[in-house]
């Protein structure tokens, strides 16, 4: 197959399985929105491979650790240049060694997977911010390398975008994730409120408390979506609607939940294609505002915590990801995932 029907095949993946970001994809400039397409393909891959396998009643978590490791291999083998006969691994390929991603973006994102493989819960907001910095924010990071930015505090921006995202995503999925036996709210929040945790996962049903739990998720989503237009104001012109416009799509969908009194049990939200355009037309005037609107102070704002080490790793001076027996790259990579472990460590931690 050709690199074009690489990315056409990437291209159908995504307008199946991720609408609206193949709806918000759609504004971006032709040079961003094809490896756009891969890389959101290799990350649905990704997300299927570990979602879909099978463990058995014998060994729980063990087809879904195998899922991981084969994903691992999988982005050796990409990093190395030989990447399986697959279309979206050839594109995934090219779309590296243009861009000059670095490795440890991609391998944050399989970090999250595996959390998400070890049915892992989350003590504290923090942590849950730090499980979405991993399946959110690290494609957030990837997807503004791709556009040339380096900026710290852009980066930082697009890492609270992709973390406003996922808890959105989180309030969205309360009862659906629940009936699969899978937690996402904090641990706390649940004895705050006196709610017996596995009483809920066993017969989820709607109720005050747990709307209230949705509420607070939604509230700190809103306030990261606000600080992420700062940054989206200083990426290229081109690019800034399509930004804007999953921006908005997602927001769009915390709305719906909102206009459910926060009813995420017994439904899941939802935008139409009437609300996508309304967003979509909506984002190509936050575009051309920034034209005219001086600066946001905000842009400078701390990264969080949690994604700190995503904005250090998309900061660095690009090197070419997939030469070999790069010291500086190794040292760096080596940092990283240093900085990870102590991360992890401290969330087995919280859950022992």
């Amino acid at each position: 197959m050709t690199p074009e029907q690489d990315i056409e095949h990437c291209r159908d993946a995504i307008q199946h399985g991720s609408k609206s970001f193949y709806a918000a994809s759609r504004l971006l400039p032709g040079w961003v929105r094809d490896p756009a397409l891969a890389l959101y393909a290799f990350c649905r891959l990704a997300d299927d491979a570990v979602d879909l396998a099978e463990d058995s009643a014998t060994e729980p978590g063990a087809e879904k650790a195998r899922a991981v490791e084969s994903l691992q291999a999988r982005l050796d083998r990409a990093y190395s240049g030989r990447p399986n006969n697959d279309p979206v691994e050839r594109a995934f390929v090219r779309m590296i060694e243009t861009s000059q991603m670095p490795r440890a973006l991609p391998d944050a994102l399989i970090e999250g997977l595996h959390w998400d493989s070890m049915g892992y819960r989350y003590r504290t907001l923090s942590d849950v911010r730090s499980y979405s910095a991993r399946v959110a924010s690290a494609v957030g990071a990837m997807m503004a390398v791709l556009m040339g930015v380096r900026d710290r505090d852009a980066l930082a921006r697009a890492c609270d975008l992709g973390v406003a995202m996922q808890l959105t995503n989180i309030a969205r999925d309360i009862g659906e994730d629940a009936h699969a036996e899978r937690l996402y709210l904090p641990i706390d929040w649940f004895d705050e409120a006196g709610v017996d945790i596995d009483a809920f996962l066993a017969n989820p049903q709607p109720s005050a408390k747990i709307s209230a739990m949705a509420k607070r998720l939604l509230v700190e989503a809103n306030r990261l979506y606000y600080r992420s237009e700062a940054g989206i104001s200083v990426l290229p012109r081109s690019c800034r609607p399509g930004i804007y416009a999953a921006r908005y799509i997602y927001a769009g969908i915390g709305g719906d939940i909102r206009a459910s009194k926060y009813d995420s049990v017994t439904r899941r939200a939802h935008t139409s294609l009437s609300q996508k355009l309304a967003h979509i037309a909506t984002s190509v005037g936050a575009a051309a505002a920034d034209a005219v609107m001086p600066r946001s102070a905000v842009l400078h704002a701390p990264a969080l915590t949690e994604t700190a080490f995503l904005v250090e790793a998309a900061a660095e001076a690009p090197v070419n990801p997939l030469s070999s027996g790069n010291k500086s790259f190794d040292t760096l990579y080596s940092v990283f995932a240093q900085m990870k472990a102590r991360d992890h460590a401290q969330l087995d931690g919280e859950r022992a």
